[in-house]
């Protein structure tokens, strides 16, 4: 019997040097999203996950896979520290514990992912094909939510690009992790089989392919009414300047110019926390704002920390959205806030340490789960999220089909001259294709882009630079199956794959 070849052998006759191997994979994976884009290099760097996962014990592919997503969340989220260190002012050994931190976490999940494949595989090539995309795609879904959840890097995001993503509008993101994953497990059968119907595997291979080439030319939904004409405003004021006493003007000045100069727009979009003072300290400038809104006859969204007033309560601080419509003032409240940036799970002991360190300790407050969607001038009602709850397209649903627009304002600021302003762009771009709508999107200091229905960018702006950009929006009515039916269905047929699997593979324990 032939030997096979010893790179094969490495997971067993060189562990160590086979999960480094898996770490450098991980590594490279990060070049799959943006601002790299080489997402076809991704089949490529999972067929030796796969195949670890298919040949290994599930002891020795957990360890793989956790190698894998280290390397992944170590070299696709380093910006954590940036943000942590340099605009956060905290000591490097606080920033090195969150972001190891995390970066572990993340890797956790990556470990019980490959344990579980290989469990339920039980080294059989046609059972790879069925729980692998199930099993990817439920610990994906579930490290998005618990503990607070961090969706970055899920596999969909990085085919905003290609012929996967024609299946967004059907399935979102975790489907297209889901077939991206199966079809990669099928091209490792095809390689494998030696007798049997090989062909069924190449078809396999191609098939989510092709049919996603051929979604992208379903129109899901269609024109509600004429474009709007639409600006969006960056500053471009670095996050260490931002808060100075010395630039409170300035800024302030530059908004409200760049807006008055943008008369002719229906709709005129700022970042978040674009004025940097609570909102009861600059209500005059609120009021003049609204004046220039109701004489220009548009509609003006900015961002700001809004403080609400109770009498039964402590005042409360919300991250916010402010729509000045003439005469109207309507308001939405970030709804999923950054743990240890918004707020901190904490003991009150550490809170109070925080405090005498003179780190930031203070909770924001979160708004309703359901609110009411901001309503432009001409009455094209608008879906909101601020900075990463684009992240979470589920939590959108509530908006859907109401909403013509969708409106992400972000401060990206926080990450420097990394690669997260460009991921979060992408994030963004994949929620336009879920829901086939137009998006807006401004920020701080970029990447502040006008995304088309098709999730393609249609003007983008410079980093870092002060930014104006107007063009035509077109608002769109309808539904696609995703903002009809969410992930459930993908989510469902999921687990019920990997529950008949573990079912069948305890009864014949």
């Amino acid at each position: 019997m032939a030997r096979e070849p010893s790179i094969l052998l490495l997971p067993a006759d060189r562990p160590r040097l086979s999960q480094f191997i898996f770490f450098v994979l991980g590594c490279l994976t990060t070049a799959a999203f943006e601002p790299f884009g080489l997402s076809l290099l991704l089949p490529l760097l999972l067929l030796p996950y796969l195949y670890v996962c298919l040949t290994n014990s599930p002891r020795d592919s957990a360890r793989h896979s956790f190698w894998f997503g280290f390397g992944l969340f170590l070299s696709g989220t380093y910006w954590i520290y940036i943000s942590v260190v340099v605009y956060g002012k905290a000591p490097v050994w606080i920033a090195l514990i969150l972001m190891l931190g995390m970066v572990l976490l993340m890797s956790f999940y990556f470990w019980f992912c490959g344990w579980l494949i290989s469990r339920l595989a039980s080294g059989e090539p046609w059972r790879l094909l069925a729980v692998a995309p199930a099993t990817w795609v439920l610990v994906e879904w579930t490290r998005g939510w618990l503990f607070t959840g961090f969706p970055w890097m899920a596999l969909g995001y990085s085919q905003v690009d290609s012929a996967l993503a024609g299946w967004a509008p059907v399935a979102g993101v975790y489907g297209i992790s889901a077939l991206l994953v199966l079809s990669v497990a099928a091209l490792l059968v095809a390689l494998l089989t030696r007798d049997g119907p090989q062909w069924i595997a190449i078809a396999i291979v191609l098939l989510p392919w092709l049919s996603g080439a051929l979604l992208k030319t379903v129109k899901w939904t269609e024109p509600a009414g004429e474009p709007l004409t639409a600006t969006l405003v960056q500053g471009g004021i670095s996050q260490d300047k931002k808060w100075l006493p010395e630039q409170f003007q300035e800024t302030l000045d530059f908004y409200r110019k760049a807006t008055r100069v943008a008369i002719d727009s229906d709709i005129v979009v700022w970042p978040e926390v674009a004025i940097p003072a609570l909102s009861d300290r600059v209500t005059a400038y609120i009021d003049a704002l609204e004046e220039d809104s109701r004489v220009a006859g548009q509609t003006i969204l900015f961002g700001i920390l809004e403080r609400v007033t109770e009498q039964t309560t402590e005042p409360k601080i919300y991250n916010s959205v402010i729509a000045l419509n003439g005469g109207q003032r309507q308001v939405y409240r970030k709804r999923h806030l950054v743990p240890f940036g918004e707020y901190f799970p904490v003991p009150a002991e550490v809170r109070e340490w925080m405090r005498m360190m003179n780190l930031p300790y203070s909770d924001l407050s979160a708004g309703e789960d359901i609110q009411p969607l901001l309503v432009t001038h001409t009455g094209i009602e608008l879906a909101v999220a601020i900075c990463y709850e684009d992240a979470y397209g589920a939590e959108q649903l509530y908006a859907l089909p109401d909403a013509g627009i969708l409106i992400n304002v972000s401060n990206d600021a926080w990450f420097g001259d990394s690669i997260a302003p460009h991921q979060h762009l992408e994030i963004a771009r994949m929620r336009s294709l879920e829901f086939e709508r137009a998006a807006i999107r401004a920020t701080n200091t970029g990447i502040s882009a006008f995304i088309g229905a098709n999730g393609k960018v249609l003007k983008s702006g410079p980093q870092f630079q002060p930014t104006r950009m107007t063009m035509a929006v077109e608002p769109r009515k309808g539904s696609t199956p995703y903002a009809s039916g969410g992930n459930r269905p993908v989510l469902g047929l999921c687990l019920l794959i990997v529950a008949v699997f573990w079912l069948r593979g305890r009864v014949n324990l």
